[in-house]
């Protein structure tokens, strides 16, 4: 595996090698799977073109294969990020160009993926405008303002099976919303006036929850759509993010499932029996994935609350931290592996498993890759959910704070390696291109706290996390390549400063499971961000890693794009400032993704890494593009918008205006 070389500075080639060492480290440990018992368009001319040729994957364990050629879900079919079309192909890439845009004006920077159904895309716009263009010119055919907050992430598809009865289903404003795919008009036999308040289901007065806005937008499975819940407080007592399904029809409730267990579930004796029902969190406010030919709904979990400080709730948490494997027909636990126990990094899952069957010791095994924060890839079978390669428990730091019990262990695979930076946070990686004031100021914190790599509690001094809770994988930044074989992560290498203090605000009474040494200790958020808003780590600050899952190696890593004032000066192979444009692979041998502190989106060579093409933005691209063919063309839509979350202050030009940029092969 080569590793990255970027044209300026020796000090950068450590740094890389530092990277790639520090992956090599953490290869030891970690635990096995529990199963349960048994606004304006411009718009290109458009042009026939041959087919795509099929790209097509075997499902779990069976000759049945899955078309990848749709894209009327959120991350695409059974949300592997990957499309079966191959006109756009390593050999022509270069060509590509925006075939039309589609400015959204005024508001918030959009990061929506766009559905595509028979030839129109369906967007929500700012979180608060629905809206259908067609998908060939970009034109608007008909928007639709709603009432309230909308998910700015996705949304869902379904249609009866005669084709007739065709509905978009998303969060509004707490309420699970349906309306008609042709009008955007609300389903008056769903729930009340086309809505369902997401919060009926969980125990007590639902009257004393806020309503329960996600981006997450579920997953639609036959004739349910199941919506995880989100967190219902950032605080010590917070409602459980459950999870329900409901007819997608009707809008009834069909069933749900307890994320922390209630007496006499499985899993209840992990969390204190004094005030159960005051816990909370455990919420998948990220993404999840469904096998429909297994009929099972893979749902990585985020911790329990608070994030930071677990003296209320000791225990290993279950099923915080987690990969839930569920039936989707009725809701009940099939497996679950925890990844984390008794979470105090805020290590939750942000991606979607990716689903892929690979052949190894000669066979086909069918497999979940799911990538964490903490720049692991675990790979599970997703039938049982027992691990490919070994993952073992191995001892961490204890915590020194007064009444927290963590856990004296954490699983680690000991394959596939890491993809992202972790270990001790060392003088030498203290960012060259920061001033030297903030040089001192982050050497002094290195010595003065707690810093002894992966898992190091919080403190009351202060600790040092690499990587913090908003590194590693992040929402939409994986792809698979379910014919190939492949996984690619585009990854965050961020750390965080945790310092723990007592909140004044909180009466240590009216606490969880209170007690003499329970106090409400809390951390600001702190992603050692410098006076130049650069991080106080050195580059590479993001990286693309490609994995062959057949054997678990790393066919290649590079940095994933430039920080604009740096490029300027000569500086580059620095990896774009804490990016999160979506990543897809498609089979014509290419993943794409955008980046914000650069502007830029790329096509690589997927078999190499290799940069076949890259366009400039007017602004940021975050979010998860979509790819479709009509009449002929293939089509690669990517939201831009804004400077980027980690981008600001760095120097950057006004971005443009916010718009939707369609690329395509010139017409002929």
């Amino acid at each position: 595996m080569p590793p990255y070389m970027p044209s300026q500075r020796r000090r950068h080639l450590r740094i890389g090698s530092s990277l790639l060492a520090s992956a090599g480290l953490c290869l030891a440990l970690a635990a096995g799977a529990q199963a349960a018992p048994a606004a304006s368009a411009k718009a290109a001319p458009a042009a026939k073109a041959p087919a795509a040729a099929p790209a097509k994957a075997k499902t779990a364990g069976s000759s049945k294969v899955v078309d990848f050629h749709k894209w009327d879900e959120y991350l695409g079919t059974e949300s592997d990020q990957y499309s079966a079309y191959n006109q756009i192909n390593r050999s022509n890439v270069s060509k590509l160009a925006p075939a039309w845009t589609f400015e959204t004006g005024a508001g918030s920077p959009d990061h929506f993926q766009p559905l595509f159904v028979d030839g129109k895309l369906y967007i929500i716009l700012h979180g608060n405008t629905l809206v259908s263009l067609d998908a060939a010119s970009g034109k608007e055919l008909w928007r639709k303002p709603l009432q309230g907050r909308a998910g700015s992430r996705g949304m869902n598809y379904w249609q009866s099976a005669n084709g007739k009865d065709r509905r978009l289903l998303f969060l509004n404003n707490g309420m699970l919303t349906a309306v008609s795919a042709e009008t955007g008009d609300p389903i008056p036999t769903f729930g009340e006036d086309g809505k369902v308040d997401i919060r009926v289901g969980l125990a007590g007065d639902i009257s004393k929850i806020r309503p329960l806005q996600t981006d997450n937008p579920g997953q639609v499975y036959k004739n349910l759509v199941i919506i995880s819940l989100p967190a219902g407080a950032y605080d010590f007592a917070s409602p459980p993010a459950d999870i329900h399904a409901y007819d997608v029809r009707t809008g009834k409730l069909v069933w749900k499932f307890h994320v922390v267990p209630q007496k006499g579930e499985f899993g209840y004796d992990t969390w204190p029996a004094k005030d159960h029902e005051k816990y909370g969190g455990v919420h998948n406010w990220s993404e999840s994935t469904i096998d429909p030919e297994l009929g099972i709904m893979y749902i990585p979990t985020g911790t329990g609350r608070y994030d930071f400080y677990g003296g209320t709730r000791p225990g290993n948490n279950l099923f915080a931290n987690s990969i839930l494997a569920l039936d989707a027909k009725t809701g009940k636990r099939i497996w679950h592996f925890q990844a984390v126990h008794h979470d105090l990094w805020d290590y939750d899952f942000s991606v979607a498993p990716k689903l892929l069957t690979i052949h190894k010791d000669g066979k086909d095994i069918p497999i979940i890759a799911q990538a964490s924060k903490q720049g692991f890839l675990y790979v599970l079978n997703r039938k049982t959910g027992k691990p490919i390669w070994p993952i073992v428990e191995r001892p961490v730091p204890a915590s020194d704070v007064p009444g927290e019990q963590a856990s004296p262990t954490q699983p680690f695979p000991t394959w596939p390696k890491p993809f992202a930076r972790q270990g001790k946070f060392t003088d030498d990686l203290i960012d060259p291109y920061i001033s030297d004031a903030d040089k001192a100021k982050v050497k002094q914190q290195l010595h003065d706290c707690r810093n002894e790599g992966i898992f190091t509690p919080p403190s009351l001094t202060c600790t040092i996390e690499i990587p913090g809770h908003n590194g590693g994988a992040e929402w939409g930044l994986v792809a698979a390549d379910p014919v190939k074989h492949r996984v690619f992560v585009a990854a965050r290498n961020l750390p965080t400063y945790d310092k723990l203090s007592l909140d004044p605000k909180e009466d240590p009474a009216s606490l969880p499971n209170a007690g003499p040494d329970v106090k409400p200790y809390k951390a600001p958020v702190d992603f050692m961000l410098q006076s130049n808003s650069l991080s106080a780590i050195a580059p590479p600050w993001s990286t693309i890693t490609a994995y062959d899952m057949d054997s678990g190696k790393i066919i290649w890593q590079v940095p994933d794009g430039e920080v604009t004032p740096l490029a300027e000066k000569g500086i580059t192979g620095t990896g774009s400032h804490v990016p999160r444009g979506g990543t897809i692979a498609t089979a014509g041998g290419l993943v794409f993704n955008g980046t914000s502190s650069d502007r830029k989106v790329r096509a690589r060579d997927a078999a190499t890494g290799k940069v076949l093409w890259e366009y400039d933005l007017p602004a940021a691209q975050e979010g998860v593009p979509a790819v479709y063919e009509v009449k002929g063309r293939q089509y690669i839509v990517f939201p831009v918008g804004g400077n980027g979350e980690f981008s600001n202050n760095l120097g950057l030009s006004k971005p443009g205006p916010s718009q939707y940029i369609a690329f395509a092969l010139p017409a002929k």
